[in-house]
Parts: C-alpha cells; structure tokens; sequence
C-alpha cells in the first residue's frame, strides 16, 4: 500500500525503555495498606465535640481527608464526614483553614 516503514526500532531493551526511567531496578513504589484506627481500636469513638481528634481529618485548608490519605474504612469514613460537618456547624471547626481573612 505505502512505502513507508510503520516498525520501529526498539532496542535492546524492547519497549520499556531503560532501567533508570522509574527508578532503581524500573520497579513503582506502593505504600502499604493502611488499617482503620476505628476498627483495630474499639474504644476510640468518633464524636464531634472530640475537636482534637477530628483536626487529624482535615486539611489546612478546611477540606475534609479522603480515605486513601486517611487509610479509615467506608464506613468509618462516613461518620468522620458527618462528625466534621456537625463540629462546623457549631463553631468547634472552620469551615476554611485561614481563619484571618
């Protein structure tokens, strides 16, 4: 059909390219699982009067920790979600993080 050439030379190395691209030894860097702290310790209970407890769920900037960072369940999750929101409605936390503007 055409004369051109579609094959391209991939080297020794086939397409991954050389070893150094990801680091050493071309492996990804995975963080272990982390475990709910509600769910290994039964006695800590999520309350939204414990102000101290909560700041750990959110950010400098007033938004609420997703579970990836946080490593707490779904439904543990959800009760810090709710937690959060109730202690700023009350004026225990603030809804932004810079409270000087």
């Amino acid at each position: 059909m055409s004369d051109r050439d579609y094959s391209y030379d991939r080297g020794e190395r086939g397409d991954r390219g050389e070893r150094g691209e990801r680091g050493e030894g071309g492996r990804r860097f995975f963080a272990a699982p982390r475990v709910c702290q509600f769910c290994t310790d039964h006695s800590t209970k999520i309350d939204f009067k414990n102000t101290e407890l909560l700041r750990r769920y959110v950010q400098e900037d007033g938004k609420i920790r997703p579970r990836r960072q946080t490593g707490a369940c779904a439904k543990h999750q959800r009760e810090i979600a709710v937690a959060v929101k109730r202690a700023r409605h009350l004026a225990l936390l603030p809804y932004t993080g810079d409270s000087s503007r």
